[in-house]
């Protein structure tokens, strides 16, 4: 109340577990609603619950809520496993019909390189988003993201054992690990420099809303561009080629994504543009200790 008092027109619902008690959470938003029928919403929901609670998904329309944030992480369902993320590729398809049938657009985030990571993995997300028309869903940042392997994860045992486990970054909060594939980590140094440079003001192209009438000055590339260089790269990496259909410039059809204006994501090292706004340098630039 006091946020929508103070000007708040739209607030974000950003607990994971949102629709882990769906009494208490469709209260909440039936008394917003009801109360500010224009205030909008958005809320981070598992991919499990948006499955288990397929039919409620309706009613988060109805009551303002205009996207929906979840973790989709990997199409590998052994790397999700490993994430103990509770959903597997096929859950993910799934959740996708649902809430498109809904009305509620998704915005998946992703882990896209973690130390089980191949080169078929990382091309394995680009073709989900591009098969099921994400590409202006995903933020581009997510392209680039690696594991966070703060103290006390479970998974830093694993990587020992692994002979993988690298020195422990202080500035970063993090432990340094390295993918079993060598051409996986100059990948995702590649992917990680190229979406950061798409995301800066100087290299604008225009509007990423998608709507060609759009007049608006944009701070970043169109999500879709951007996802068309980072797949290209991706191919051009593993040493495969592009499918045929993919190899002529993007048509996709104007369309508006709801979405924040500020990346989101966790579980995952922050980009070299999060550390210098915070004086840290980027990550090649930080001290092993």
């Amino acid at each position: 109340a006091q946020q929508v008092e103070a000007g708040a027109r739209h607030i974000t619902f950003g607990d994971p577990d949102f629709l882990n008690a769906v009494p208490h959470s469709l209260a909440i938003v039936e008394a917003l609603h009801e109360r500010w029928p224009d205030v909008t919403y958005d809320a981070t929901i598992k991919v499990e619950h948006l499955m288990e609670h397929a039919a409620l998904l309706p009613r988060l329309h109805e009551t303002g809520c205009i996207f929906i944030t979840s973790a989709f992480e990997s199409c590998n369902d052994a790397i999700l496993a490993t994430l103990e993320k509770g959903h597997t590729h096929a859950g993910m398809v799934a959740a996708l019909a649902a809430t498109e049938a809904a009305g509620l657009p998704v915005r998946p985030t992703w882990v896209a390189f973690t130390p089980w990571t191949s080169m078929d993995d990382l091309i394995d997300i680009l073709d989900f988003v591009a098969e099921h028309h994400l590409e202006r869903h995903v933020q581009p940042v997510q392209y680039g993201l690696r594991l966070l392997l703060p103290p006390g994860s479970p998974l830093v045992a694993r990587l020992q054992a692994e002979g993988r486990l690298g020195a422990f970054d202080v500035e970063g909060l993090t432990s340094t690990w390295r993918a079993e594939d060598r051409r996986v980590d100059a990948l995702q140094r590649e992917l990680g420099a190229l979406v950061e440079a798409a995301a800066d003001p100087a290299m604008a192209v225009g509007c990423d809303c998608g709507d060609d009438a759009c007049t608006e000055t944009s701070e970043v590339e169109d999500a879709a561009i951007t996802f068309a260089r980072v797949r290209h790269a991706a191919y051009a990496a593993a040493g495969r080629a592009l499918p045929e259909s993919e190899k002529t410039p993007s048509t996709l059809p104007a369309s508006v994504v709801p979405g924040l204006t500020e990346s989101w994501f966790c579980c995952a090292e922050p980009t070299a543009q999060q550390l210098t706004a915070f004086h840290l340098g980027a990550p090649s630039e930080m001290p092993t200790r």
